[in-house]
């Protein structure tokens, strides 16, 4: 860190004086934190993986058991996260099925990550006003709302929080005598992040990167390498496992060739980027696109070529910047879809933990400007505003499922996904008429989506459109003959038309 910039400076505050600023910095962060989700607390649970990670899922909404336990270490819903279960399950213990409750518990551990991030940053770098900066556009941008708003998605929450608590070890660890033990707290940490989200593989290369910056140890390089083997070792062994568990829902490059991926790995990295500057348009879920602008993938990786270049230059000047950038790239690697996870282009919640890179070296660089400090100040404080205003906005789109797709249909197009949702949501609020309308829009984009015709097939039967009904049942059955629930509600159609021999057969 060079100089001491108007964001650094105590102002000649004692040390009792600097705590009481600390103290009240992390007040201020748990403030504009729940002043954003807040309102969570008022939201439902939505139809979209919220069924499977809670109010659905048997094991779960027991709450604590011995049996939850032990299926917690299993493999579930393509994913071996088993922290995340159990914490599900103590929500289900403490609050049974009242959604606000589990929302709660997302915007308190999403409070705490951005508190820690806040304590670690400053730990490092005796930076006050610049780590709290940091922190709290961590807390309240845009981007974040996914993660905290969507209760199926605590595993980013809590694996945030280990994240920090990780790194706070590490410090601790790396600016002392050597300990088994403070070594040893470090890697119960970690593995406790892993155990919520596989995301915090790339973990050991961050902190080889705070070596560098702002740490600046002077062991030789070697030596900082070996002292992550353990990590590593852990790091490859969840890596191993989360690809073996996701193997059902990996595309294959006839699905999506690599080429595809490769060039729409590159936008991500930039369309990030772009929302970050300008969250505009967030939605829960971005179609992959079924082809690519060579000119717009080529000139993403200019720009993400000259980005690097300047970082690499500027790294004795201002380390940060190049620690910043890297941080970003290898957090985002595992997600950005070179192994192509589901049909989703990109997602906002990857960006949680990778973006804090950017926050930081941004952050740094404009403490650098020679400004006065109420002109910093002034910036600093418009930009909490407008994000705190763009986050509460969109985390009001999470409120149910209806308004969640409705909104998610608006700003996306080809949205096969967002459509049959919006269905869904719309047939459950007995809004039959405009559920038809979205079933169809599901199959104008994809004419073999069984999901569809089954609940176009519903909707037409609540309208006493029998025949039509019966159709779309057996569309559906042709898609996927072994759909218990086309089979079932085909069955009541034909009893509806008299036809008991025909519900025999089936």
């Amino acid at each position: 860190m060079s100089g001491q910039s108007p964001l650094n400076v105590l102002d000649g505050a004692g040390r009792g004086e600097e705590r009481w600023r600390v103290a009240g910095l992390c007040l201020g962060l748990a403030a504009i934190t729940f002043a954003v989700f807040g309102q969570t607390l008022h939201h439902e649970f939505v139809n979209y993986d919220d069924e499977i990670y809670v109010y659905a899922n048997p094991v779960v909404v027991r709450g604590l058991t011995l049996k939850g336990i032990v299926w917690a270490f299993r493999v579930h819903a393509y994913n071996w996260h088993p922290l995340t279960w159990l914490s599900h399950m103590l929500d289900c213990q403490l609050y049974g099925l009242h959604p606000g409750a589990h929302h709660l518990t997302d915007v308190l551990l999403h409070a705490a990550t951005a508190i820690a991030l806040f304590l670690v940053l400053r730990q490092m770098t005796g930076a006050l006003w610049r780590s709290a900066f940091v922190a709290a556009v961590f807390a309240i941008h845009p981007l974040r709302v996914e993660s905290v708003a969507w209760v199926a998605e605590r595993k980013d929450v809590l694996s945030g929080l280990f994240f920090m608590l990780t790194i706070a070890a590490y410090v601790r660890y790396a600016r002392r005598p050597w300990s088994p033990l403070s070594y040893g707290l470090m890697v119960v940490l970690f593995a406790l992040g892993l155990m919520s989200k596989p995301m915090l593989v790339t973990l050991p290369v961050v902190l080889l990167l705070l070596d560098f910056w702002p740490l600046q140890r002077v062991e030789p390089a070697g030596r900082l390498v070996m002292e992550k083997l353990p990590l590593l070792a852990l790091s490859a062994a969840v890596g191993v496992v989360t690809l073996l568990a996701q193997a059902g829902v990996t595309q294959s490059t006839e699905s999506i060739s690599l080429p595809l991926r490769l060039a729409n790995a590159v936008m991500a990295f930039r369309v990030y980027l772009d929302q970050m500057i300008y969250p505009k348009g967030l939605a829960v879920y971005y179609s992959f696109p079924r082809l690519l602008s060579v000119e717009e993938a080529a000139l993403a990786g200019v720009l993400l070529a000259v980005l690097s270049v300047v970082a690499w230059r500027e790294r004795r000047t201002q380390p940060w910047i190049l620690v910043g950038w890297l941080w970003y790239l290898v957090m985002l690697l595992p997600v950005v879809g070179i192994i192509q996870v589901g049909k989703q282009a990109h997602a906002d919640r990857y960006t949680y933990l990778p973006q804090i890179g950017i926050y930081a070296a941004v952050t740094w660089l404009v403490a650098e400007w020679r400004v006065s400090r109420a002109a910093l100040g002034v910036l600093m404080a418009g930009v909490l505003a407008v994000l705190m205003f763009c986050a509460w906005k969109q985390t009001a789109y999470w409120q149910n499922s209806e308004t969640l797709w409705a909104h998610t249909v608006a700003c996306t197009t080809d949205n096969y996904v967002a459509h049959y949702n919006l269905g869904n949501a719309l047939l459950q609020n007995g809004k039959v008429d405009e559920a038809i309308i979205q079933c169809q829009e599901v199959l104008q984009i994809k004419p073999d989506f069984a999901g569809a015709h089954y609940n176009l097939g519903n909707a037409l039967l609540q309208k006493g459109r029998v025949d039509d009904a019966i159709a779309q049942y057996q569309h559906a059955l042709q898609i996927n003959p072994a759909s218990a629930e086309a089979h079932n509600n085909f069955e009541k159609a034909i009893l509806q038309k008299q036809k008991p021999n025909e519900v025999i057969a089936h």
